[in-house]
């Protein structure tokens, strides 16, 4: 049973564990000049993942936590789309020069709104991928979606390139939430996209679902997923809510005092995750769900999923490169940045150089705590002995942990117990070597 008092005790800031370091550990002593000697490294044959942020929306969220700004006419965007194309050139050739193979497995375009870009500028950008990588005929090609904006002609275009992935942000479906959020999107236009998705060669669709916004209840929550459950998506993520004004300022838009507590949140996410089980959703990792079938609960099932950026994945690419502002690239040296702003990011690639800002090199020890990591926020059990790591070196974190029953550590096999579930990101940061207690930048853990 999860008490209070164990909400109260381990609801404190922790990463999400897309990466290993995590990025409040990037510095400015990885550039430019270091991403290029790393992309020279690769070996030639290393499979290539592709990563493109498109930073553009036209409303604010007030609950949005990632990196995008909002436009009210589509010239930046066309500039930007030119912009892309120079950055997707330049690396593209820089790989050739090496001798790289340039085979890539999977492309994620994500934001911001990717269907900011018209539907001319989409299929460009797809073309000069396709020219200056050897894009796999099983490609995994993504999208993340905002309902509200795609256009038939927007759709027309991801069927001639072969998008088969998409993802849609719904967040909620109670029109008070909406409107306290500020994004207002009924359910019939939801589903009305979903329809049209399908019907333009989507095979695998996520809807992304937010607890711990303005005025969420229990019960309105299990509206959400009942609704949600009803479009038969193959896939839903269901994200905590991180408010972080300091960060973000403009969730100070937002009611704080209509936002829930740690409890109410906790009890939320345990009413959607249920909700979700009992319409035969599995639960992957830490927030997401998939049906029977879906690639997610596959790779739980065979032991091969992975975590990254974009969250729980199948991708198995070697190497992750970013394209557009804050993009992140994951190579096997380390990790890169891109320039968070626009116009930095912008001018660096029109001078023809690498919009790098700051990364991190990462070393053995790293790579065996990432490895644990990821087989805890995955699997939620790992075998510390198959990785050399003594579990002494963890004890200190994991002692309050394991007398709460929130793991249990048998000779080397450290497993979650289901009670401890809730609190999957604190039992990794036990095994963080870099985490200061007093860091308040991460979202909390419940």
């Amino acid at each position: 049973m999860i008490t209070d008092h164990l909400i109260a005790v381990y609801d404190r800031p922790v990463p999400r564990y897309t990466s290993y370091p995590t990025a409040p550990h990037f510095h400015e002593g990885v550039d430019a000049g270091v991403m290029a000697d790393w992309l020279r490294g690769l070996a030639p044959e290393a499979p290539l993942s592709l990563y493109l942020h498109v930073p553009f929306c036209q409303q604010m969220c007030w609950y949005c936590g990632c990196n995008t700004q909002i436009v009210a006419r589509h010239k930046p965007i066309a500039d930007f789309a030119d912009t892309l194309l120079a950055e997707i050139a330049r690396i593209g050739d820089m790989l050739k020069a090496a001798g790289h193979q340039r085979i890539v497995s999977s492309i994620h375009f994500g934001g911001g709104t990717p269907n900011s870009l018209d539907a001319d500028e989409f299929e460009r950008i797809m073309a000069a991928l396709a020219h200056h990588f050897a894009l796999e005929p099983d490609l995994d090609l993504a999208i993340e979606l905002d309902p509200r904006t795609v256009s038939d002609e927007f759709l027309a275009a991801m069927r001639r390139v072969g998008v088969n992935r998409a993802s849609l942000g719904v967040q909620d479906f109670d029109p008070v939430v909406q409107a306290a959020v500020n994004r207002v999107q009924p359910f019939d236009l939801v589903k009305e996209c979903v329809a049209k998705l399908r019907a333009n060669g989507i095979r695998s669709l996520n809807l992304d679902l937010i607890y711990g916004l303005p005025f969420q209840s229990v019960s309105g929550l299990r509206r959400t997923v009942a609704q949600a459950v009803e479009l038969a998506p193959d896939r839903i993520a269901l994200f905590g809510y991180a408010h972080v004004p300091w960060m973000k300022p403009h969730q100070r838009l937002l009611d704080e005092a209509s936002l829930p507590d740690a409890y109410a949140r906790f009890r939320q996410f345990e009413a959607a995750a249920q909700a979700l089980a009992a319409a035969d959703y599995a639960r992957i990792g830490l927030d997401h769900f998939a049906k029977p079938g879906d690639a997610l609960r596959v790779a739980r099932d065979n032991h091969t999923l992975k975590r990254n950026f974009q969250g729980y994945t199948v991708d198995r690419a070697d190497a992750l490169i970013g394209f557009g502002p804050s993009a992140i690239s994951a190579l096997p040296q380390g990790y890169i940045q891109n320039a968070p702003d626009h116009a930095p990011w912008a001018r660096a690639v029109s001078e023809g150089r690498l919009a790098v800002v700051k990364g991190v090199a990462v070393t053995d020890e790293d790579r065996r705590r990432r490895a644990i990591i990821e087989q805890i926020m995955c699997y939620g059990t790992v075998d510390l002995a198959a990785f050399q790591f003594d579990p002494a070196l963890a004890m200190p974190a994991l002692w309050p942990l394991i007398e709460d029953g929130l793991v249990h550590l048998n000779g080397s096999n450290l497993t979650v117990t289901e009670r401890g579930l809730p609190f999957q990101r604190v039992v990794a940061a036990a095994f963080d070597a870099y985490l200061a207690p007093e860091n308040k930048r991460h979202s909390r853990a419940v």
